[in-house]
């Protein structure tokens, strides 16, 4: 029995379009992990009766294998751990190239508050001050 099976079954009759999407997006997790149900994606978007439903199921689908992807590129945890995560977890997997560097506590040099501070330093009455030409 497949993870997706043990944790969604698939003796369902019918599907709302939050259940759907939500079973579209372990269906795109299982492939990514190894484990293909395509029989069930099918009934799945059959099952939907408008095409926004429909393109829903599909995007949750390949949101699913993406997320899966990434979270197996980017870290060596097993594929229980990796479904865990994914299906009944709310970690969010980032690739290393894409944190912050810079600063200090990892702040581009543009948002670090010692230069913020430097900047405030600037008299900031100036622009309301009396122009020079009128103090004669």
């Amino acid at each position: 029995m497949s993870r997706y099976e043990r944790e969604f079954g698939t003796d369902w009759e019918r599907l709302d379009k939050d259940e759907a999407t939500d079973r579209a997006y372990a269906i795109g997790v299982a492939e990514r992990l190894g484990e293909y149900n395509r029989e069930e994606l099918e009934a799945i978007y059959a099952e939907m009766n408008s095409a926004y439903h429909k393109s829903m199921v599909e995007l949750a689908y390949d949101e699913g294998r993406n997320e899966a992807k990434e979270a197996a590129e980017t870290t060596n945890a097993d594929r229980d751990a990796l479904w865990a995560d994914l299906i009944n977890g709310e970690k969010t997997y980032i690739d290393e190239g894409d944190v912050p560097t810079g600063g200090r506590d990892g702040l581009p040099s543009a948002l670090d508050s010692s230069e913020l501070l430097d900047r405030q330093s600037v008299d900031s009455t100036d622009a309301v001050d009396r122009p020079d030409f009128l103090d004669r």
